[in-house]
């Protein structure tokens, strides 16, 4: 197997903020069933700023396709951009789920 093929199949850590018009909009809601949808491990929260937080883990095809809903987010919200950071994952989280407090 090629060291890209394993990358893609190997688990990673995705740290995203979301910008724009994305809380009171239900975004967490829709991220919690994306992420779930897409066998993601991890959280969302909002934060003060009025940005959106989630850190989720799982494979890297499955991190990217969930950047990508990040950055169109569901229809009542109004995405304008999206912060990405990886890193390697580290196998604490064994759901994805809303989350109200720093993780």
């Amino acid at each position: 197997m090629s060291t890209e093929a394993n990358e893609l199949m190997t688990d990673q850590r995705l740290h995203a903020v979301v910008h724009g018009r994305v809380q009171g909009v239900n975004f967490r809601y829709y991220t919690v069933r994306k992420a779930n949808e897409l066998g993601l491990r991890g959280w969302v929260r909002n934060r003060w700023d009025g940005t959106v937080e989630t850190l989720a883990e799982g494979p890297r095809t499955s991190l990217d396709r969930f950047v990508s809903w990040l950055r169109q987010g569901p229809s009542s919200a109004s995405v304008v951009e999206v912060d990405v950071t990886w890193a390697e994952a580290t196998g604490e989280f064994g759901d994805f789920r809303v989350t109200y407090t720093a993780s």
